[in-house]
């Protein structure tokens, strides 16, 4: 081993905040075309769902708490009033996570575009920054993200933790961190400051506390970002150390658990702590992020995927199916605890209710989650004839299989291994744009709805991201 190899293997075993803090800060921003075009993708898609969702009941009971805990620069979607960074991130965090409609990010088991933008969006309002720089800075912060949720995933969310506050709230750092140019040392700061805020259980699915979870990540993104340029230090073995967040938020048994994942690690999944390589594809490109096709936990959508299928195919009607039969992988249906959903959070993690008025009106919208929508009657009578079998299989090693019974006897069924939305049957730009239309409608009017979709379209660009929050505010 030559001198330059020894330098760069004692570099290797440094601690991994050190090896992302220091990429945060190095990395050239000479991205692939298409990691920027899929960066502006993910923010069409989440500001999207963020104009309803600054309307729903959440967003709106959280936003008048939060608004007398201080004044500032950024703008908060649907209101007038300016928030300082932290709160903007935090109430923004809620809208766009409210509807459960914003995308999902396989490596981290998050809902990554949720946190980062929010977080993105308040730092780059407050320091007047560009599109261009936005957009650097998710593509940075989705990165982290990724190399954090392989070093703690399948089993970090497998044991309850909500990925999307944990592992976000780093993701969201280290983004935030880039914005404000960070050097190595407070990036790293940075970094592990943010383990600090890292927390939020899966047992909170279904109430207000879920979306609140990404805002919270959002807003401690902001915080360890800001903290750590102000000088504020944290330590190295917040991540792999013996008191790190792999044991502590894994398990003592994580040594032979990331044994049991050799040779069959989806997503990259391996339990280890990697550092980005130069000449690897980078995770917006290798992983992509699954939009959602529907408005509701994305447990539900390859079954939705699958009964919409069968029911254009065979005709299928409230009338004509028996029993609906669901087979998916476990961890699929635990996240599907609401049998008998008496609330519209609740409705969102329900297969039975997302599946009975797939059957019933052939879609499911954003209008079927409103209070008035979750007790019709047609909807509540096909929701006795959904059967969930879980099987003890990872979601690469079993495709969800809708088996439907028909009231003649007869049997007819699909599988499918990846929903709509996501890298293997995207969504075009077009669709992408159109989900924006419908989302807005009624909310904005014609021309303000124009004008956001161009700002967008152009948001990787030199024009400052005030110019697109101004016009998301009321």
């Amino acid at each position: 081993m030559n001198a330059r190899q020894e330098v760069r293997a004692a570099a290797d075993q440094r601690p991994a905040v050190e090896l992302y803090g220091g990429w945060v800060a190095e990395k050239s921003r000479d991205w692939p075309a298409r990691a920027r075009h899929n960066a502006v993708r993910a923010m069409i898609d989440v500001i999207a769902v963020m104009i309803p969702g600054a309307r729903d009941e959440a967003t709106e009971t959280v936003r008048p708490v939060v608004a007398p805990w201080g004044d500032g620069p950024s703008h908060v979607v649907g209101d007038s009033r300016r928030m300082a960074a932290p709160w903007a991130a935090l109430v923004n965090g809620v809208a766009a996570h409210a509807l459960d409609f914003d995308d999902n990010f396989d490596p981290a088991k998050a809902h990554a575009t949720a946190v980062l933008a929010p977080a993105l969006l308040a730092v780059a309002d407050a320091e007047n920054l560009t599109g261009a720089d936005l957009i650097d800075g998710y593509i940075v912060g989705l990165e982290i993200m990724c190399r954090v949720g392989q070093g703690l995933n399948p089993y970090h969310r497998a044991r309850g933790w909500h990925a999307t506050s944990t592992v976000g709230a780093i993701g969201a750092a280290a983004a935030c961190a880039r914005l404000l140019r960070l050097d190595a040392r407070a990036a790293t700061n940075a970094i592990s400051m943010a383990t600090s805020v890292a927390g939020g259980f899966m047992s909170q699915f279904g109430t207000m506390t879920k979306p609140l979870h990404a805002g919270l990540a959002a807003q401690g993104g902001v915080m360890a970002a800001y903290l750590a340029r102000g000088g504020v230090t944290a330590g190295r073995l917040t991540l792999d150390g013996p008191h790190g967040m792999a044991t502590l938020m894994v398990g003592p048994d994580r040594a032979a658990l990331q044994q049991s994942l050799i040779g069959k690690a989806e997503h990259g999944q391996d339990m280890t702590f990697k550092a980005p390589a130069e000449g690897e594809e980078l995770a917006i490109i290798l992983h992509g992020l699954k939009v959602k096709r529907f408005p509701n936990c994305g447990s539900v959508h390859r079954s939705l995927d699958g009964l919409l299928e069968l029911r254009e195919k065979h005709g299928l009607t409230p009338a004509n199916v028996a029993e609906i039969l669901v087979r998916a992988p476990a961890a699929h249906l635990a996240n599907l605890m609401y049998h008998d959903p008496q609330t519209p959070m609740e409705a969102r993690f329900s297969m039975e209710y997302g599946l009975a008025t797939a059957l019933v009106t052939g879609s499911v919208t954003l209008n079927d989650f409103l209070p008035d929508a979750l007790f019709r009657q047609d909807v509540r009578r096909e929701m006795a004839k959904v059967k969930l079998d879980p099987v003890d299989k990872l979601e690469s090693e079993f495709p969800t299989e809708v088996i439907v019974t028909l009231t003649s006897g007869e049997r007819v069924a699909t599988s499918v291994a990846m929903p709509n939305g996501s890298k293997a049957n995207p969504m075009s730009d077009e669709q992408l744009v159109q989900k924006l239309r419908e989302c807005a409608a009624g909310i904005m009017d014609d021309a303000r709805i124009a004008r956001v979709e161009q700002a967008l379209l152009a948001l990787d660009g030199p024009r400052p991201v005030r110019d697109l929050t101004a016009l998301l505010a009321a």
